[in-house]
């Protein structure tokens, strides 16, 4: 009965649970790993994203739920559901999605492990010989590494990390005739490889740590009666980036802010364990970290399912992952090898990477620090790669004397550590930098040149979607601007004075930003739309963007589809609006894109009566981004290049290979295609011949 009722509380609500969306996603991920016409190792990879995917969502989504549960603050869900009925709704959701994981790892994947040349073994099934090899690894490697931490009347609980893989063993004595147990807990130290490689003639076994532990954990408990050995791995709640928590209210935030002080780590919110463990165990623990049965997770399988990365990695099985096409030349250049510096004076640049590379904004920047005509460099920084091209240029200008001025963002969630060691070296080196602004997470993609050219200066503007990082520029979908347009320059500017500065300007021509005024100006483009389809006049939206989740932009496009504007959305992950639905939003459809590529591109379309106004930049539909970020969109002009930001929607509205359509209910279904439709796959087709032809015709988005 109260399931029921749960249930009709969720159908009913017109907005759809965030965190329920978010597991809809992983499951879609998921189904890259189901996916038989992938190779196999990309299979294997999508199921170890699904596992990381799953690691985030747990600390940070589960954590923050927490947050409420735990300080006895009210909580409503999109859904309509309080804090503890949305805890057992998502737990549950959670748990069938696990199991659906090692379903799909068990009977879909690991069969098929000896076909592709390698196995995960333990160690009673390997030979004598490979034994011994093992015997040796774990007396000279791993033996010395592990720490015993007992817990009874003597010893105090000990500290166990977050998401390391930690053996619970339980041992007994007799003291005084009577037997008393206690549980002893070894971690597994994370700088030691999950397996030990053992190279065969036909194959490579992945022997798993934890394995070679239990298989030798005797010698840790000299002389002591074992009575069980538990395998377990535990997530602490990570949200403590409470800036960025979209719905606690600034007084709670500082309020739990004092409390975090005086934890040295967060509270568990999952515990993944092997089947049958010692209930004698599993009682001290539920009790210590105040959990029960909806956080414990029974595996049956390889616990923490990331560990196939280092099968994914392997250099024996490179050349049977997905080989990515090399990169084309990007549209609105006439050939490779152009000076960008003197082909931008003239003509804009739009980039749509991974089809076209990131190389012309890292030479340029290479360039840029060379240039004895530079006399400065400005750019945001939120995400880069290890031993980054784009922090060694900036380094390398400031020792050539040029002026450069650099945001790391600090806050970048599991970046922060490396985002401060690099802001630091390049402050050695003489650059100006912010670490941040305040309450604010600096979202924002931009990078300004400024060029003396004869008697005038001349700025070249690049800004985009993605990241500063060759790295996964190469894996997401992005959309970036090269510019010297003047205006644009203008507002990047003064755009760059508020962030690292103090000042207000009152507007930008071509740049909509956050926090200032971000969802007040979608809101008017959006009610334009409306207006415009009451007037009888042709109207539209289509938008392509990661996650949506804003109540108030929501609401304006129920509103916009009560008035007949047809709205097209494609949210790669959270969708929190509810398409189809009879007299709220029938007009609206909504499909995601998951396949070989992240889809990361952010383009706004409205249809402004024949003469459309289209957006890139960096930012989503999310409180998070009006509200607790620093973000900006940028007006595309130049007409070339809004073409081809039309084109890119245009074929991510016809694709049928990587689309899933969401229904009215919230739920998903992937795109078939039917045996005389045309095969569409975005992630092919835009590095294809074909494409570049086909994309300087006019297409109706609507």
């Amino acid at each position: 009965m109260l399931v029921n009722k749960v249930s009709d509380q969720i159908k009913k609500s017109k907005f759809i649970s965030r965190d329920l969306s978010w597991l809809r996603f992983n499951y879609r991920v998921l189904d890259q790993a189901r996916d038989t016409n992938k190779t196999f190792f990309d299979r294997l990879k999508f199921l170890a994203i699904t596992a990381s995917n799953l690691d985030e969502f747990f600390m940070i989504r589960v954590g923050s739920l927490y947050n409420y549960i735990d300080y006895g603050k009210e909580r409503l869900d999109y859904s309509g559901l309080r804090e503890l009925p949305f805890r057992k709704k998502l737990l549950d959701y959670a748990h069938r999605f696990v199991n659906d994981q090692y379903l799909t790892y068990n009977n879909e994947l690991k069969p098929l492990f000896e076909k592709q040349g390698f196995d995960i073994l333990k160690v009673g099934e390997l030979t004598e010989v490979e034994q011994k090899k093992v015997d040796s690894y774990f007396k000279n490697t791993i033996y010395p590494m592990l720490t015993p931490m007992v817990y009874d009347t003597y010893h105090g609980f000990p500290l166990l990390m977050n998401q390391l893989l930690t053996f619970g063993v339980v041992t007994r004595t007799i003291d005084d005739q009577k037997a008393q147990d206690r549980v002893t807990f070894v971690q597994i130290p994370q700088n030691l490889a999950r397996f030990y490689e053992i190279n065969r003639k036909d194959k490579i076994v992945f022997v798993p740590i934890e394995e070679i532990i239990r298989w030798k954990i005797k010698k840790l408990f000299r002389n002591i009666e074992i009575v069980s050995v538990n395998l377990f791995r535990i997530t602490r709640n990570g949200d403590f980036t409470l800036e960025e928590s979209d719905d606690l209210e600034a007084d709670f935030v500082q309020e739990i802010k004092v409390k975090l002080r005086t934890r040295k780590k967060g509270r568990v919110v999952r515990l993944e364990i092997e089947r049958n463990p010692s209930q004698f165990m599993l009682k001290i623990l539920k009790e210590r970290w105040t959990i029960d049965n909806a956080n414990i997770f029974t595996i049956n399988s390889l616990i923490d399912l990331k560990a196939l990365w280092q099968v994914v990695k392997h250099r024996q099985f490179q050349s049977k992952c997905f080989k990515q096409p090399a990169s084309v030349t990007p549209l609105s250049v006439p050939s490779d090898g152009i000076d960008l510096f003197e082909y931008l004076k003239d003509h804009d640049v739009l980039l749509h990477h991974p089809y076209n590379s990131m190389e012309p904004v890292v030479n340029l920047l290479e360039r840029a620090a060379e240039d004895p005509s530079v006399l400065g460099i400005k750019q945001t920084i939120y995400r880069i790669a290890d031993q980054s091209r784009v922090t060694a240029a900036l380094l390398k200008a400031a020792e050539n004397g040029k002026h450069v001025s650099v945001l790391f963002e600090v806050k970048a969630r599991f970046d922060e550590e490396r985002n401060i060691k690099e802001g630091e070296r390049l402050e050695k080196a003489g650059c100006f930098v912010i670490y941040g602004i305040g309450k604010y997470k600096t979202h924002t993609k931009m990078m300004m040149i400024i060029r003396k050219e004869g008697e005038k200066v001349t700025r070249y503007v690049h800004i985009g979607s993605g990241n500063y990082n060759e790295q996964t520029a190469r894996q997401y979908t992005d959309v970036s601007m090269l510019t010297t347009n003047e205006v644009y320059a203008h507002d990047v500017s003064e755009f760059f004075n508020v962030i690292t500065g103090h000042s207000r300007p009152n507007e930008y021509k071509y740049l909509l930003t956050s926090p200032k005024s971000l969802r007040a100006q979608l809101i008017e483009l959006i009610r334009n739309e409306a207006r415009n389809a009451k007037k009888g006049l042709k109207s539209g939206i289509v938008i392509k963007i990661n996650s949506l989740e804003d109540k108030e932009v929501i609401e304006e496009f129920y509103k916009a589809s009560k008035a007949g504007v047809p709205i097209k959305l494609i949210v790669r992950g959270i969708c929190c609006l509810r398409p189809g639905r009879e007299d709220l939003s029938e007009n609206i459809f909504v499909k995601s894109i998951v396949g070989e590529y992240l889809e990361h591109s952010r383009i706004y379309y409205f249809h402004n009566n024949g003469a459309p106004k289209v957006y890139g930049g960096s930012a989503d539909i999310m409180v998070r981004s009006f509200d607790r970020r620093i973000e900006a969109l940028f007006l595309i002009v130049n007409e070339e290049l809004k073409r081809e930001a039309v084109n890119i929607l245009y074929y991510n509205l016809l694709d049928n290979q990587n689309s899933y359509i969401m229904r009215e209910d919230g739920t998903y279904v992937k795109k078939r295609t039917s045996a005389n439709e045309e095969v569409v796959d975005i992630h092919k087709l835009f590095y294809a011949k074909s494409y570049c032809e086909v994309q300087q015709e006019e297409v109706e988005l609507i």
